[in-house]
């Protein structure tokens, strides 16, 4: 998922429950779909977001020489101004781009 092309709102946005549970028709079933992909979502990005910083890394134990990189200091910002990763699951939730079962019910199917 390419979450810097995602035209998920940054701020919050008030949302109808029922239009969330429409897939699941359970609220509760939906948000935990909702809150595993934002913890994808959030991994993926502190990921990201640390493989760009390691490049600026200096390895030096001087606790008295902070250096400020400006470059570091941009990319910290960029990532900062992102939407939310739980805002960009509830997106892609109701979108209906994200896949997922329940495999209690579709054990009771095969029966």
């Amino acid at each position: 998922m390419d979450y810097k092309k995602s035209k998920a709102p940054v701020n919050t946005v008030t949302r109808n429950i029922m239009d969330l549970c429409e897939n699941t028709d359970n609220i509760y079933e939906s948000v935990a779909i909702i809150s595993k992909r934002a913890n994808q979502i959030s991994a993926e990005i502190k990921q990201d977001l640390n493989k760009k910083l390691a490049e600026f890394a200096s390895y030096n134990d001087s606790l008295e020489e902070v250096f400020e990189n400006r470059e570091q200091i941009e990319i910290s910002r960029y990532y900062e101004k992102l939407p939310k990763p739980t805002l960009l699951a509830t997106e892609e939730f109701v979108d209906g781009s994200i896949y997922f079962r329940d495999p209690t019910k579709d054990g009771q199917e095969q029966e």
